[in-house]
């Protein structure tokens, strides 16, 4: 017998130990043709009866409308598939021992089967008497009659359970092919995935592992871990797990169930889905050998053609998922790469502190051109110290070209500086503006580009703005300034407009706060609210060493999302500048989750 096609026939049938109006009827007109006191539409779970349709049972069967398989006649015509008529259920040796006859006094006994479509036997309509009893052929023609009705009765339910699921499945592969093309990442795709299927088919669990040289490694999810998913994070390519024969062999491996899984693959294979609490699995290899994905059930599970069309076509979509997320993130990983060699280790000034932070942009698909830099010019008469050329600047776009061009502007603004016997912040912008005009680099960006010399006992800041968000100034004592004065964008100027240098005295104890608007400004919040945010928190921590300062701004932007990359330098005058000798780079501040 096709025990699991039978049970998941009883499944979508929907029958349960519940009074059901349409299998009463059927009871109804058995005890009312066969003129019998109880009357039974009992259909046979895998470790009891059932009776939808009732007539005539006494307490406490009536109200609990079910019974184990100890009280069972009904099992007897499943195993059979043939009618059972006992006369005197006491005189034959297949029953004569049922507690059914001392507790619910079944004597006489006339039981026809009920099939579904595909011949499943799922119970039996039966007509049970106290006494002896000899059943006439019209009788139990009659009983064939209803029987035949009652079953034609679950088959329209069978049929009509599974279009509803054919149309759920439609629906799968609708909202597959619209959510699996928004996933970003591994994790986000495998969480996609977990939250396709609800209702009575819905998985227990997804799997997605994905191949390297060394065999199949797990995707796991954060939100949804489980401790043998840890113990079992890789497998060997001739591993004996369902997942390792469907990448060896590239088809689809299906486990029905528990026995299936004990039969058919290696012990760790059985105990790791034991201790997931599942028994059965498929296994869809994903195109051009990237991985598998498997579908988990808890029960036995019976997959229709449909079903395993539907998961195909699912699993299709996956691939296709994993393979843009892996060239995503291998394009990103080596933007990144570049973005993040392009960043300046800072050198050592005497009477100046300095540190740096950078942050990716928070949305996995953004690399953008943010960039600071920090470097000595030659400085003027034999022994004085050399003065300091800080920038920071953020070409437009979020893209490998935003960081390549970043890379040219960055050095194209040190040449231009170092070509400059005064180097004036605004003569090197220009610069850059002239170089620039000709070569097609696209839309533009910002900087602000400054020199700090030594001034007696303190610092003279000179800068120049191009179009980039105002540096911020704090004094001693707390008081912090926006450094409004700015010009055009970079890239963005006509020829011959001009750039202008600003200056500022800067004394002991003062903090110069250079940032890009990825610091400022939040979607749904207008930048000026930002800026107004940053100058309160350089106000309030501006006191405390600048990587803790730092570090305050970074986690002030946790409640925010971040769309754009986040670059901030900033620099405290400690004191007086000296005659020693600057010293080469020294540690990276930077910050960099």
């Amino acid at each position: 017998m096709d025990e699991l096609g039978r049970l998941e026939a009883l499944r979508l049938a929907g029958l349960t130990a519940a009074a059901d109006p349409g299998m009463d009827r059927f009871a109804r007109m058995v005890a009312r043709s066969l003129h019998v006191p109880v009357s039974l539409v009992s259909i046979l779970e895998s470790d009891r009866q059932v009776f939808p349709g009732m007539v005539g049972l006494e307490e406490p069967w009536a109200s609990q409308r079910q019974t184990p398989l100890s009280h069972s006649f009904c099992q007897h015509v499943v195993a059979s598939g043939e009618p059972l008529i006992l006369n005197d259920s006491r005189l034959y040796r297949l029953t004569c021992a049922s507690l059914a006859i001392p507790d619910l006094r079944v004597i006489a006994y006339a039981g026809m089967p009920l099939t579904d479509a595909d011949g499943h036997v799922l119970g039996s309509l039966c007509a049970i008497g106290h006494e002896p009893r000899e059943w006439t052929e019209d009788e139990l023609r009659d009983l064939e009659d209803l029987a035949a009705a009652c079953s034609v009765e679950l088959r329209l339910r069978i049929a009509t359970e599974q279009i509803r699921r054919d149309r759920d499945h439609a629906a799968v592969l609708l909202r597959a092919s619209v959510e699996l093309g928004r996933s970003r990442e591994l994790t986000d795709l495998l969480r996609r995935l977990r939250r396709l299927f609800a209702g009575p088919a819905e998985p227990s669990y997804v799997g997605l592992l994905l191949a390297d040289e060394r065999g199949l490694f797990r995707v796991a999810d954060p939100d949804d871990l489980r401790p043998v998913e840890a113990d079992i994070d890789r497998l060997e390519r001739d591993a004996g797990f369902p997942s390792a024969q469907a990448m060896r062999e590239q088809r689809t491996v299906f486990v029905p169930d528990h026995a299936a899984l004990a039969d058919g693959f290696c012990p760790e294979a059985v105990a790791g889905y034991d201790s997931l609490g599942l028994s059965s699995v498929l296994c869809v290899p994903l195109a051009r050998g990237r991985g598998v994905l498997m579908w988990c059930w808890s029960e036995a599970h019976v997959l229709t053609v449909t079903e395993e069309a539907v998961l195909t076509a699912v699993a299709g979509y996956a691939s296709q998922a994993v393979e843009r997320t892996l060239f995503v993130e291998n394009r990103l990983s080596a933007a990144e790469q570049l973005q993040s060699a392009m960043l300046t280790a800072l050198p050592v000034v005497p009477g100046l502190e300095m540190a740096a932070l950078y942050l990716p942009a928070a949305d996995q698909d953004m690399v953008g051109g943010d960039w600071y830099d920090a470097y000595l010019v030659p400085d003027g008469p034999a022994g004085r110290q050399a003065a300091l050329m800080v920038s920071i600047g953020d070409i437009i776009g979020h893209d490998m070209r935003a960081a390549a061009v970043m890379g040219q502007v960055r050095s194209m603004l040190r040449q231009a500086t170092l070509g400059d016997r005064k180097h004036s912040p605004a003569a090197a912008l220009a610069a850059v503006d002239s170089t620039f005009a000709v070569l097609p680099l696209g839309p533009g960006g910002t900087a602000v580009h400054a020199r700090l010399d030594p001034c007696g006992d303190r610092w003279r800041l000179t800068w120049s703005n191009a179009g980039h968000t105002p540096p911020l100034l704090r004094l001693p004592g707390g008081r912090v300034s926006a450094l409004q004065e700015h010009d055009l964008l970079l890239l963005g100027t006509p020829a011959g407009s001009p750039r202008r240098d600003h200056t500022r005295e800067l004394p002991p104890g003062s903090v110069l706060m250079l940032y890009t608007d990825g610091l400022v400004e939040h979607r749904d919040s207008d930048i000026d609210d930002g800026i107004a945010q940053a100058v309160s928190m350089l106000s309030a921590h501006g006191d405390r060493p600048l990587p803790e300062l730092l570090d305050a701004l970074s986690r002030g932007l946790e409640d925010f999302p971040r769309p754009d990359d986040v670059a901030v330098l900033a620099l405290r005058v400690t004191g007086p500048p000296d005659d020693a000798p600057t010293r080469g780079p020294g540690p990276d501040y930077s910050a960099r989750p």
